[in-house]
């Protein structure tokens, strides 16, 4: 698909939720080499490495700590140009009837809450000027039009969730300028997926990086794989 994309994030500033290893160290390591400010969100800032992006706690099952990295990259960059909610958890993948109680809260939790909640607080910032871009982690397994047998059904509603939640915002904001995108990354090598996935976790920041680039006047409410819109 032909996409009006920016060649460069120079002067923009991005915020990487979940961004010390996996797909979203892989999106952090992508959006510095298109020279962004990258604030990359830890729970542990000790757990990012390299001085070409900002460390910053970040945790986002906890409101005040969503409200104070906001707030820090309002006080130290004066803008917010990129939101990608990639932080997320599995869950113990058995069917509803048998999971406990805990993981579908954590799941839940951790994937939509923390997602719909990083967004509003960051929202102010990301209207600020026209063509704020929110990109959210989804996965093809919360696609209704897919079939939902075979377990995991928490982190499956979680991801439909998020999709609703991107559907949403471009409804909501799409008139003042946010651009909202989901993104399945495809089955990737990461501690989620116990190392049996085909895909490297660049393979699956690709489209994600690619989605952060999108001008104002590029699609959203949308969701991709690969470059391509698919359903959901």
């Amino acid at each position: 698909m032909d996409v009006p994309l920016y060649d460069s994030l120079d002067g923009q500033v991005v915020l990487v939720t979940g961004a010390t290893r996996g797909i979203g160290k892989a999106i952090a390591d992508g959006l510095v080499d298109l020279d962004a400010t990258v604030y990359a969100g830890a729970r542990d800032t000790a757990d990012i490495e390299g001085t070409d992006r900002h460390a910053i706690e970040l945790d986002v099952t906890d409101d005040d700590g969503m409200v104070a990295a906001v707030d820090r990259i309002e006080r130290e960059q004066g803008r917010l140009d990129v939101l990608v909610n990639n932080a997320g958890v599995m869950d113990s993948r058995e069917p509803l009837d048998e999971m406990p109680t805990d993981v579908i809260d954590h799941t839940l939790d951790t994937n939509l809450r923390g997602a719909v909640l990083m967004t509003k607080y960051a929202l102010p910032l990301l209207l600020a000027e026209e063509g704020g871009r929110v990109v959210t982690m989804s996965s093809g397994l919360g696609a209704i039009t897919e079939s939902q047998s075979g377990g995991t059904p928490a982190y499956r509603i979680s991801k439909t969730g998020v999709n609703g939640l991107t559907k949403y915002l471009d409804g909501e904001y799409g008139a003042d300028g946010l651009v909202a995108n989901s993104v399945c990354p495809g089955y990737v090598q990461t501690d989620m997926t116990e190392g049996s996935a085909p895909r490297t976790p660049e393979e699956g920041a690709e489209t994600p990086v690619w989605l952060a680039r999108f001008r104002p006047d590029a699609p959203s409410g949308r969701f991709w794989r690969d470059r391509s819109e698919i359903e959901w």
